[in-house]
């Protein structure tokens, strides 16, 4: 099989879409590009074939588990740098698919994803891999022809995000980022709450308050061997070249039962190579609730106050305790804290609404509750009555079914690009304010800062050659 990518034929329509790049077309436009399996009479029947790229915690705790449950996808393929966690995604689906009845899949298992993308017959991936690596592999899926599921934070710079949003516009392929608070079940908290502050219950919105854990740091580990299951110099992708070892990665070791180990915590969340740590990573949530409630999807603040604390150490050091003040349109005080409870309080001039997750957690973010507030709660329990809510806002208790349904339907998802990008930009800020500690101003119309060379540097990163997101994308233009 060739390794690289098949290239999406170009059509009429999808030549048509190429004109419309500005964002609002984006959001409200249904894409163009159709698999054409998926077109005819019986498209609503016809199963998504599906490849997961990544076969990690995330992936096999979260992303295999919601296409497997929503009962509309076969699985066609898995695909992981690290070969030992691709065989083990292969057999983590065949079980999810037992475990309902389904007949068992035919999977193949590849450890360079690009040949997963080169397949014809696969519509559709998952992509949960670390950070660093979602912008060029979510761009090389979207060329490829495929829809995307991918998972949050939608890229790890400011500037990725631009790229892969105007991707999508072009391509006019369906990705939803996985900000699965909007599809969040069985209580639909997240989305009551949203209803409840866009409804007037709070009053005049005047305050939010983000509350964030933060991780803990360790000595630096020296190099160890690279794994021959691992694939390393592709697995740091764009990053600079730096030696191994498990700490900075993820664990190596073997279960009881000889499958490896994709549960545990890996130490890439903490390297700001590879992550900006809890800022983007339980940010990339929460924020966009924030957004969401505040009605501000498509914009941004338009100053940034930060200060946190930063580790010394090279490979675990992603940031420690930090506050950031944001202000929005209509001087919208926006707070994150790690001294916050976790979850989001819309504050206004009648009282607050705090919502937060319930004892349920995504296998992407620590489990446990920082708070003794109920999960949907507020200063006077009248503001949570359902009964004359005005602003009703779409229904969804998965995040992946909505995914596939938009797959067939070609309809707009609840966590589309342009969307993730804003609320993803509002966490790379308040990492940049945290790090410069001095007071910043953003023009949101034209994405950069104001008047700051310094800080607009830091919206995009260097590029390791073959690698990179701003890489592949000047060489699709330059053959276009």
């Amino acid at each position: 099989m060739s390794k690289k990518p098949i290239e999406h034929p170009e059509s009429i329509s999808r030549r048509s879409f190429l004109q419309r790049t500005g964002t609002t077309a984006a959001v409200v436009a249904a894409p163009l590009v159709i698999p054409s399996r998926l077109l005819g009479k019986d498209a609503p029947s016809n199963r998504v074939r599906v490849g997961h790229i990544g076969a990690g915690r995330i992936a096999q705790g979260h992303d295999m588990v919601g296409v497997a449950g929503a009962d509309l996808a076969d699985v066609l393929a898995v695909a992981d740098l690290d070969s030992r966690r691709a065989a083990s995604g292969k057999t983590r689906v065949e079980r999810l698919f037992a475990a309902r009845n389904a007949p068992k899949p035919t999977i193949a298992v590849y450890q360079d994803y690009k040949e997963l993308l080169a397949r014809s017959d696969i519509d559709a991936v998952t992509i949960s891999l670390p950070d660093h690596q979602h912008a060029e592999v979510a761009l090389r899926a979207l060329y490829a022809g495929k829809d995307v599921y991918l998972q949050k934070p939608f890229t790890m710079t400011h500037a990725e995000g631009i790229i892969l949003r105007e991707a999508v516009a072009r391509t006019g392929r369906i990705l939803q980022v996985g900000s699965q608070q909007r599809s969040w079940g069985p209580n639909e908290q997240f989305r009551k709450a949203v209803e409840f502050v866009r409804s007037g219950r709070v009053g005049q919105l005047r305050r939010v308050e983000i509350g964030l854990p933060i991780d803990p740091t360790a000595p630096d580990d020296p190099p160890q061997p690279v794994p021959p299951n691992l694939n390393y110099d592709m697995w740091l992708g764009p990053t600079p070249e730096v030696y191994y070892t498990e700490q900075r990665v993820h664990p190596q070791k073997t279960l009881p039962n000889g499958e490896p180990d994709v549960q545990s915590r890996p130490g890439w969340l903490r390297n700001e190579n590879y992550s900006l740590g809890m800022i983007t990573g339980w940010g990339a949530h929460h924020f966009d609730t924030a957004h969401w409630g505040m009605d501000m999807e498509l914009t941004g603040p338009s100053r940034i106050e930060g200060r946190g604390e930063f580790p010394s150490n090279k490979i675990w050091n992603v940031h420690g305790k930090y506050h950031v003040e944001l202000t929005y349109p209509g001087n919208v005080k926006l707070t994150v804290s790690d001294e916050f409870p976790n979850g989001i309080k819309f504050i206004g001039d009648d009282g607050w609404i705090f919502v937060s997750r319930d004892a349920s957690q995504t296998a992407s973010d620590p489990s446990g509750r920082a708070t003794s507030l109920k999960s949907l709660d507020a200063s006077d329990p009248r503001l949570l009555d359902p009964a004359g809510v005005k602003v009703q806002l779409p229904h969804s208790l998965s995040h992946h079914r909505n995914w596939l349904e938009c797959v067939q339907s070609r309809k707009t998802p609840l966590a589309p690009a342009p969307i993730a990008h804003r609320s993803n930009t509002a966490c790379i800020l308040s990492w940049i304010a945290m790090k410069l500690n001095r007071p910043l101003t953003w023009d949101a119309k034209a994405e950069r800062f104001v008047n700051d060379a310094e800080a607009n540097a830091m919206l995009s990163r260097p590029e390791r050659a073959p690698y990179g997101a701003t890489r592949l994308a000047q060489s699709k233009t330059a053959t276009r």
